[in-house]
């Protein structure tokens, strides 16, 4: 993992709290959370649990000159800062360590999150669309979708996320294929599909 480039990356994300009332800085409490939740963190007392018992780790990367902040405190400062600003600079990180190679597969596929559905305020579950590093068993790119069956419509959205150059024609032709399987499929039609290099 390539901690000091993650630190590049997060420490333009703006820290709007009051300065004087800051006590950890944002770039230590995003670096602790990101490792706790790559860790298996799954919620915020993980997440401080992983940094007591991580913390001379974490301090190769960061300050933490005021030890590791409590839950309460790791909760309300990760949701003051911008999710879009967290995503990009995430990816932005990943692009940085992910080199492609031509062995490297890159699986796209959606996903339903279990459990993401909220009842109370009427909101349906949370759809997903990953691409999926085969060779480095790693999420390179993710997109939320409106709906589970609208995965190839959105395939060009996460490509304007995360350039895949050498696999784009690939991923195409597996675009083009998917459609046509469903207009033949729906139609009750057989189809057949050709593989070539380019």
């Amino acid at each position: 993992m390539e901690l000091k480039k993650l630190m590049e990356h997060i420490s333009i994300i703006p820290d709007y709290r009051q300065a004087w009332k800051v006590e950890h800085k944002l770039s230590d409490i995003l670096l602790l959370t990101i490792c706790a939740v790559i860790s298996g963190a799954e919620g915020w007392e993980d997440i401080e649990d992983f940094g007591e018992t991580h913390l001379d780790f974490l301090k190769q990367y960061g300050d933490f000159d005021h030890g590791i902040p409590a839950h309460d405190t790791i909760a309300r400062v990760v949701s003051c800062i911008s999710p879009a600003k967290f995503h990009e600079c995430f990816i932005n990180w990943m692009r940085d360590c992910y080199s492609s190679y031509d062995k490297d597969v890159i699986a796209i596929d959606g996903k339903t999150l279990r459990h993401s559905y909220d009842k109370s305020r009427r909101k349906g579950a949370i759809h997903v669309i990953s691409a999926f590093s085969t060779m480095h068993s790693l999420v390179i790119g993710q997109i939320k979708t409106d709906e589970k069956f609208n995965e190839v419509t959105a395939i060009p959205e996460l490509l304007n996320i995360w350039i895949l150059k050498e696999k784009l024609s690939q991923l195409m032709r597996w675009v083009a294929r998917k459609i046509l399987q469903r207009r033949y499929k729906n139609g009750g039609g057989d189809y057949l599909f050709a593989v070539k290099v380019n």
